[in-house]
């Protein structure tokens, strides 16, 4: 059985290679330098993003109340840690999204406004925020919403025992944090009560960033009436107030959880923007396998992470509309270079390390036929990305830069120049040494295709006489996959991932010495001035800035410590049943408006 499951895999992955490398389908969808031609966009093998829309308005006069089905598409449970200061998964944060703790709001060019549970001041000139909250807020359990609240989450990341991925540069930007998480104090100095609706923060540089919740701001609060008498080592994270039962400020608030598997929330009365006009929302876990017919056979409302290289099997379906908008991330292939020390909160750059070689790196990114990969699976829902700035950040993406465009021939010059030849004639190069060569990719498991695009990858760095096997000798479950990058694996030599890069553009808390985000574990004096450069005081000036935006761009394609691979655009069902619903960042639906014109969605 075995036997026949893997010449299936190779048999389907070698009808992909063979279709992926048509040579008169790939050069008409190419500009002379390798980007993708825009006029391909609308091929009939491509989707026009232009033509789909950001909201949908369906007919029909709506019930009160209902259950809103949502699916969460993942073929890995959730973890279930639903407290933002803890938590660093996707699917968790998708689910809190229906019952955040979320102080601010955004416009549409991710700034705060004033529209939020709490308002935002800013003295750039005395380095201070003051957080005040607007109105009478209570929590789900019909507490009010205190300053204390507003200070807590810092006394949690900032704790001596948190063992979080948010106490990094950032954070530390807060003036008495360090001596804080040290021990050496007892409070954060630079964080003060003013009264029971406002703090005021002290920061030791205000930039551009504190306007996207940035400079070591948060932008959560944490109830400490359910959380104070927790300890913060270990008991927290483990907590039925974290896991089972937690008070949030959201519309909805958690009612039932099945762990890994389902969420059920009810509509909160104490909600700051009103009760919302739903009864309850329903979140299930629901494989990438199975979405497309669930959808079909009306069993969701709405499809959170849809898949979109599954978008052929839902563009027709008379019972949703298929919504879409660029999504705030990227796809990127990452190389181990080092170390997370948790002791001191630093990534150890390791000079010696297997794959400390910008040309090897610079080679392996030329090698992959990316272009191939986003016409055949993706149908121009992903192109081929050139920064590790998403396009959505108008302001500070570089569409000049040409990042690493398919060229075997050029991966192959970079590699005899620094030293990776073939000397037994095996078609395999060996290292510099002329020992054996093998280089261990970690990939994660999802979709029927994840498999197939990562065979073709390992094909594409065959022909250019690179080893690449598999950690493990297989594709890696979600949580696994994570868990391994993040221990800093000794199996993975390199890794293909995606970043949510949030709503703050700053690279920092992803590439910065003290960021456990940082997984390549690159640091250097350059880089750490670069991120400095970017969220300085000078980058008030947005001209500044946006030259620093550009300069650190092209430093990290220089490096190729991390290789942008897909810019991607989001895709989101929606069942007809829906009344309203809009996905544009400037205007996005809110949850407490959201209504039903029937008892259970259209078949």
């Amino acid at each position: 059985m075995k036997k026949n499951w893997l010449l299936l895999s190779v048999i389907f992955a070698v009808m992909f290679v063979l279709a992926a490398c048509n040579n008169a389908d790939k050069d008409s969808a190419k500009t002379d330098d390798g980007n993708k031609d825009k006029s391909s966009q609308t091929a009939d093998n491509k989707v026009d993003t232009n033509a789909l829309p950001m909201e949908v308005t369906n007919e029909g006069d709506v019930i009160k109340g209902g259950t809103l089905q949502v699916a969460l598409v993942t073929d890995s449970p959730f973890k279930g840690i639903f407290i933002e200061e803890l938590s660093d998964d996707a699917y968790d944060s998708k689910i809190m999204e229906y019952a955040s703790n979320s102080l601010f709001e955004l416009d549409g060019d991710f700034q705060v406004k004033d529209t939020g549970i709490a308002k935002l001041e800013v003295d750039k000139d005395n380095k201070k925020a003051k957080i005040t909250i607007q109105g009478d807020v209570k929590w789900s359990d019909g507490k009010p919403l205190t300053a204390e609240d507003l200070i807590y989450p810092y006394e949690i990341i900032g704790h001596p025992d948190y063992s979080g991925v948010r106490y990094d540069d950032d954070f530390q930007n807060i003036v008495g944090a360090q001596e804080y998480h040290d021990g050496k104090s007892k409070t954060i100095s630079g964080i003060k009560k003013i009264d029971e609706k406002s703090i005021e923060i002290t920061f030791k540089k205000v930039s551009p960033a504190i306007y996207s919740v940035g400079d070591g701001l948060w932008g959560y609060a944490a109830p400490k009436h359910q959380l104070e008498s927790i300890p913060v080592k270990d008991a927290l994270i483990a907590s039925d107030a974290v896991r089972k039962n937690p008070v949030t400020l959201g519309a909805f608030k958690i009612d039932k959880i099945v762990n890994g598997e389902s969420v059920q929330l009810v509509a909160n009365e104490h909600y700051f923007k009103g009760k919302p006009k739903l009864d309850k929302v329903v979140i299930e876990v629901v494989p990438s396998t199975s979405i497309g017919e669930a959808m079909k056979t009306g069993k969701y409302d709405i499809a959170h992470q849809y898949p979109t290289n599954q978008y052929d099997g839902i563009k027709d379906l008379s019972n949703i509309s298929v919504l879409s908008r660029p999504e705030l991330s990227y796809s990127y292939v990452g190389f181990k270079l080092g170390k997370y020390d948790k002791t001191s909160s630093k990534n150890i750059y390791n000079e010696k390390s297997k794959m400390n070689d910008a040309n090897l790196r610079q080679a392996i990114a030329y090698a992959m036929d990316i272009e191939s990969v986003t016409e055949k699976f993706y149908q121009g829902l992903r192109v081929r990305a050139n920064s590790l700035i998403p396009p959505v950040f108008a302001s500070y993406y570089d569409d000049t830069l040409e990042g690493y465009h398919y060229d075997p021939e050029k991966a192959k010059e970079l590699l005899d120049k620094a030293g990776y030849k073939d000397k037994d004639g095996d078609g395999i190069r060996e290292d510099k040494d002329g020992k054996k060569f093998t280089i261990r990719l970690a990939a994660m498991s999802g979709s029927d295709t994840d498999e197939a695009i990562a065979e073709y990858y390992r094909q594409n760095w065959k022909d250019v006489g690179l080893n690449v096997e598999l950690t493990t000798g297989r594709l890696i479950e979600f949580n696994s996959f994570y868990d391994k990058v993040k221990a800093d694996d000794p199996e993975i030599d390199m890794f293909m991932a995606a970043w949510k890069t949030g709503t703050n553009p700053s690279p920092a808390g992803l590439y910065s010495d003290g960021a456990e985000f940082n997984f390549s574990r690159f640091v250097s004096a350059d880089l750490t001035k670069m991120l400095e450069d970017i969220d300085s005081e000078k980058a008030m000036d947005p001209k500044f800035r946006s030259e620093a935006f550009r300069t650190w761009q092209v430093y990290m394609s220089e490096q190729a410590t991390t290789i942008p691979m897909y810019f991607r655009t989001e895709i989101v069902p929606v069942n007809k049943r829906v009344k309203n619903y809009n996905v544009d960042y400037a205007n996005a639906t809110e949850l407490q408006n959201i209504e039903l014109t029937a008892d259970a969605p259209v078949k």
